[in-house]
C-alpha cells in the first residue's frame, strides 16, 4: 500500500540575511515598506512539500509516491528522487512551463521573508486520483494550488480514500468554505501554532468543533514540541533537540514524514510525534529540506538517545528486513 504525496514541488532558493530583519521594519510605516535585504550566500536546492515529505518517508523505510505537476526543468530532480526510493510516475511535466520556484530569505533568529512562484504547479489541477492505477492508502494533501487541493479533498470524499490535510501556508489562498470542506471528514489536520489560529479565524470553527471534524490533529509548536488531539486525549511531544541548528526550511514537512511512518507502522501516538520530532531535528541540522539523511539503525539509536528506549521504534528495523 502506498502514502501518496501531493503538493507543490519546487526548486528552494535559501539566502541567509547576516542582521535581524526586526531591526529594519518600522511598525508605524507598515503601509509604505520598502525593503530590500543584502544577504551574504544563496543555494538552490531541490525543494516542494510533496517530495520533502516523500523523501523523508523514504529514508524511514517507506514506499511513498509523489502526485504533482513540474515544468520542463525536472529531469535531475526527477533522477534525485528516484534514486531515493520516491516513485515519481504519477508526477507530470507541463511542457512549455518551468517547476514552480520558492525563495526564502533568513535572518539570524530563522525569521524568514519568503516568495513563491507556482510555474507548472498552476496545472495540479488537471490531475485526478481517480486516473491512478491503484488505491493509496494515505493521500497527504499539502500546499499546492488552491483548486487541486479543493480537488482532491473531493476526490477523496467520494473515493473513501483517507487524507492528511495540511493547508499551511495556503491558508491565506483558501476560502473559509474551502477549509471547513477540507477540514470535515479529515483523517488528520497537521498545523502549525499560527496557522491553526487562522483556521480557527477564517472558518470561525472552534478548537473542539475542529477536533470533532477529523480523526486526529497534530499542532507543532516549534522548539516546545507538539501536541497530538486523539482519541479524546491531548499527546504533548517534546522536541528532539538538534546538534546544529542551520536552516528551518522543511522542518515542518521532515516532522509530517516521521509522523506518517510512526502511524503506518501501527505505533502509539507518542512515538509517532517524537519519530516526527526527531526527523524534524535531522532536517533542522542541514542546508535544505532533502539534504539530511539517516539509515534506520542511526535514526533508531539517536531515537532511544534522545527519547529512551521504549522498544517501540525497533519496528522501524523490523520492518527493513521484512521481504517486500
Amino acid at each position: 500500500m502506498t502514502i501518496l504525496c501531493t503538493g507543490s514541488v519546487a526548486f528552494d532558493y535559501l539566502m541567509s540575511f547576516p542582521g535581524y530583519f526586526k531591526d529594519h521594519i518600522l511598525p508605524d510605516r507598515l503601509e509604505s515598506i520598502s525593503l530590500s535585504f543584502l544577504v551574504e550566500s544563496m543555494i538552490r536546492q531541490r525543494g516542494g512539500n510533496a517530495p520533502n515529505i516523500a523523501y523523508t518517508l523514504a529514508l524511514l523505510g517507506g514506499r511513498p509516491s509523489v502526485m504533482a505537476t513540474v515544468g520542463e526543468d525536472f529531469g535531475e530532480y526527477r533522477a534525485w528522487l528516484e534514486s531515493r526510493g520516491v516513485d515519481t510516475s504519477n508526477i507530470r511535466e507541463v511542457r512549455g512551463t518551468y517547476t514552480a520556484s520558492f525563495f526564502a530569505n533568513t535572518d539570524r533568529a530563522n525569521n524568514q521573508i519568503c516568495s513563491f512562484f507556482p510555474g507548472a504547479m498552476a496545472f495540479a489541477a488537471q490531475l485526478s486520483l481517480h486516473d491512478l492505477p491503484d488505491r493509496p492508502e494515505l493521500v497527504v494533501i499539502s500546499p499546492n494550488d488552491p483548486g487541486a487541493m479543493c480537488q482532491l479533498v473531493r476526490e477523496c470524499h467520494a473515493l473513501n480514500i483517507p487524507y492528511l490535510y495540511d493547508p499551511s501556508q495556503q491558508v491565506v489562498r483558501l476560502s473559509p468554505d474551502d477549509i471547513r470542506e477540507g477540514v470535515t471528514g479529515a483523517d488528520s489536520l497537521f498545523v502549525n501554532e499560527y496557522e491553526f489560529e487562522l483556521v480557527q479565524k477564517h472558518t470561525g470553527m472552534t478548537p473542539d468543533q475542529i477536533i470533532e471534524q477529523v480523526g486526529y490533529l497534530v499542532v507543532t509548536l516549534g522548539a516546545k514540541g507538539a501536541a497530538i488531539y486523539a482519541e479524546g486525549h491531548c499527546y504533548e511531544v517534546p522536541a528532539a533537540t538538534p546538534r546544529a541548528i542551520l536552516d528551518p526550511t522543511g522542518v515542518g514537512d521532515a516532522f509530517r514524514a516521521g509522523f506518517i511512518r510512526g502511524r503506518q507502522l501501527g505505533l502509539p501516538w507518542e512515538t509517532c510525534g517524537k519519530m516526527g520530532s526527531l526527523a524534524a531535528a535531522y532536517c533542522l541540522e542541514t542546508r535544505g529540506p532533502q539534504e539530511h539523511s539517516f539509515t534506520l539503525a542511526e535514526f533508531v539509536g539517536r531515537y532511544r538517545q534522545q527519547f529512551g528506549d521504549d522498544g517501540r521504534v525497533d519496528v522501524l528495523l523490523e520492518n527493513s528486513l521484512s521481504p517486500g
